[in-house]
């Protein structure tokens, strides 16, 4: 995407961000509301996941409905992940929209909570279940592709690349990463991928200490990086800077936080591929309330990249 589009698009996801948790307003009066959703992300501190609460909102205020938003505040406490679930299921709530921390783990509170008759909504990372109604997400799989055609292209074709893999049992960012290493092996024939088993894990500060690790490893010697995430992608920038590599090794990252849209401004990375994390939340609540209204939805709703 062009800087431009990113940044405009970056605008779009915030407009609803400082908004309560909560459907205010005249239109959405506590009185008129007809549902109540828990939404659960995998986590709340991150840019994405605020742009997935404020499409959440939005939804919520469209139609007058109740939504409590809970999470932890980053990617790496799946239990305390199942004991929100398991206390929303006791609260009876109308139904659940979840992102799950993993997924197998999370497969059986879900089908906890659909035996006792609370639908359940899977958003932006897949769950190893056949019992959620539907499955709203970015195709991560084409995302990886597109990120895998970008630093090709950026690469002339040839030369050797790392990946900087996100966590283990990440459905969406397990897609992105298979996605990218088809697209280069089946693709790019020219182009090798010299590294492409390392976890950065779930926050800014340890993708560092990985993306450090391979650098001084393969720094030398490698044309190009790709990231699955924003937080490796911010790691990964990060190491490059304190390594004074920054702008010298074609980088394609994954999501748009101001602080990548900004590296991209000043050719420290060199491409992004973008989803769209308020339509996921916006897609998610509508779902779960047509499921409730007993209409008919897709098991499988992919947002835009």
């Amino acid at each position: 995407m062009r800087v431009s589009g990113i940044a405009a698009a970056v605008a779009a996801f915030f407009v609803l961000v400082g908004c309560g948790s909560q459907g205010e307003g005249p239109e959405a009066a506590a009185e008129d509301r007809a549902y109540h959703i828990a939404v659960i992300p995998k986590a709340t501190a991150h840019p994405f996941w605020k742009a997935v609460h404020a499409g959440a909102i939005n939804a919520g205020h469209e139609l007058g409905i109740e939504i409590d938003w809970i999470g932890t505040e980053n990617e790496n406490n799946q239990e305390q992940q199942i004991d929100v679930v398991l206390a929303f299921i006791a609260k009876q709530v109308d139904a659940i929209v979840l992102s799950p921390l993993h997924d197998t783990a999370l497969a059986k509170p879900v089908e906890a909570a659909v035996q006792r008759g609370i639908p359940v909504v899977i958003i932006d990372s897949g769950l190893k279940s056949e019992a959620h109604s539907s499955f709203v997400a970015t195709d991560n799989r084409e995302g990886g592709r597109l990120g895998a055609r970008c630093l090709a292209e950026l690469m002339g074709g040839k030369g050797k690349a790392i990946i900087l893999r996100y966590n283990p049992s990440s459905a969406g960012t397990e897609e992105r990463e298979d996605g990218f290493l088809e697209e280069i092996a089946g693709t790019f024939p020219g182009v090798e991928i010299v590294s492409s088993d390392q976890y950065g894990g779930v926050t800014q500060q340890s993708a560092m200490e990985t993306a450090q690790s391979l650098l001084n490893e393969f720094g030398h010697d490698i044309q190009g990086i790709f990231c699955s995430t924003g937080p490796s992608s911010l790691g990964m920038l990060s190491a490059l800077e304190n390594a004074g590599k920054e702008g010298q090794i074609k980088f394609v990252g994954f999501d748009a936080p101001p602080d990548l849209v900004q590296a991209l401004r000043e050719g420290k990375i060199h491409g992004l591929v973008v989803q769209d994390p308020f339509d996921i939340g916006y897609q998610g609540v509508k779902t779960a309330v047509q499921i409730l209204e007993g209409e008919a939805v897709d098991k499988r709703i992919t947002t835009r990249l």
